[in-house]
């Protein structure tokens, strides 16, 4: 081959686009098996011939579409006895229609159907009278302070106390496993709705995970250990985020409407205690944070000086619009909101708490005799005094960062062994 045209083409190649490793194991992979599609096959065992009782909401659904708890009451070797949901239907999370009482019967199955998400948090031997399994198959977001993966420790230290079964069927953490962040809940904040433990802010865990720490660690109230089995699921790695998965996307609740707006959920989350609108009822919850008195161009300038990774902030307007499946008008509904739009630029870099601390930062620093807390709420979101205590004492965010780095390192320590997947 003449020495131009081997030139000419050596050139060509160089010229063409290379996939990245990350884009060739995204690529490649296999689409993830939830633990539940693995149940009645390779580990039927555990519940066949047992009366079940299954902790789970309209995120529990085999790969076929139908909802577990539809698959258990037909199932010939198995006996439902009861289920624990939230506030709804437990196949449904629709804020429209009415809220299921805390004690009712499911409709479709015939048994009782007890919510875990309101005044009680924890089975009480009266509910779990008979049962002989607790079946747990839950998709959680990957916070601490959504309120699920609590749920999971107040259920197994009520089977422990028993001495029932607990199954786990795991489901990915959406933001993938490598990313914990935040600060560790004190002891004064154990046992309560937003956090039952000692876990960071994101635990980068998947439930089957968080459910081995739970009981290897001896963190069930009383130091008790429950009789625990996870299903694993099969093909999920640390490093997949939920769309890498396969998976169809399911909102776990109606505000979070995208993949995206989960994302930045995870640090946004912390607007809902304090006097700015979280985006509810805009086009993008939780992506959008505003206020009508907010300064939010002088805001994102702060934001953006800080150059945190993966991200940029834009200055934007909104009025929120109460919806449908809004259990109450939003916050400034009707009202023209100054606002910070979050823009994710580089996901593998991102850490979606600190985006949200930086926020709430920036908007304190412009307005901190404007801002209102709710401490109650602010309690349940952040676990600790610690964060607002650095906030009022004009700390940077490069300084709050640095206050939960030694914790969040024996965290990752003391976690790693419960830890099912590469």
């Amino acid at each position: 081959m003449p020495v131009r045209i081997r030139g000419l083409l050596a050139f060509i190649l160089l010229a063409l686009p290379v996939a990245t490793s990350a884009q060739s194991s995204t690529s490649t992979r296999p689409v993830v098996t939830m633990g539940a599609d693995r149940l009645f096959n390779e580990f039927a065992e555990l519940v066949r011939g047992r009366a079940v009782a299954l902790v789970s909401n309209h995120s529990g659904r085999l790969a076929d579409g139908s909802h577990l708890a539809d698959a258990l009451a037909a199932h010939r070797d198995v006996r439902l006895v009861a289920l624990f949901g939230m506030e709804y239907d437990i196949r449904s999370n629709d804020y429209s229609v009415p809220r299921d009482p805390e004690r009712t019967r499911d409709a479709r199955t015939g048994v009782p159907k007890y919510s875990l998400y309101g005044e009680q948090h924890k089975p009480s031997p009266e509910m779990l009278d008979g049962v002989d399994v607790l079946l747990y198959d839950i998709q959680d977001v990957g916070a601490r302070f959504y309120e699920h993966v609590n749920i999971l420790g107040f259920i197994m230290e009520a089977a422990a106390e028993r001495g029932i079964r607990v199954v786990v069927l795991d489901r990915p953490n959406p933001l993938g496993g490598r990313g914990a962040d935040g600060f560790v809940a004190d002891s004064q904040a154990f046992y309560r709705f937003g956090s039952y433990t000692a876990i960071p802010a994101l635990h980068g865990m998947t439930p089957g995970e968080l459910a081995r720490f739970y009981n290897g660690e001896r963190r069930l109230r009383g130091g008790r250990m429950a009789e625990l089995h996870v299903v694993p699921m099969r093909g999920w790695t640390r490093d997949q985020w939920f769309d890498q998965t396969g998976q169809s996307w399911r909102k776990p609740s109606p505000n979070l409407v995208t993949f995206s707006s989960l994302i930045a959920y995870a640090g946004t989350c912390l607007f809902e205690a304090v006097n700015v609108s979280a985006g509810r009822g805009s086009d993008a919850p939780f992506e959008l944070i505003g206020a009508p008195w907010l300064a939010h161009e002088r805001a994102v300038v702060l934001l953006n000086d800080l150059k945190l990774p993966g991200v940029r902030f834009a200055a934007d307007t909104f009025t929120p619009v109460q919806q449908a499946f809004h259990a109450r008008p939003p916050m400034y509904a009707g009202d023209l909101a100054r606002g910070i739009r979050v823009h994710v630029t580089d996901r593998s870099t991102v850490q979606p708490y600190r985006v949200g601390v930086a926020m709430l930062w920036a908007v304190h620093a412009l307005h901190r005799d404007q801002l209102v807390w709710n401490e109650a709420t602010l309690d349940r979101l952040a676990a600790t005094p610690r964060l607002k205590q650095m906030l009022e004492a004009g700390r940077t965010p490069a300084e709050i960062f640095a206050a939960w780095e030694t914790e969040l390192k024996h965290f990752r320590a003391i976690s790693a062994p419960y830890h099912l997947y590469p």
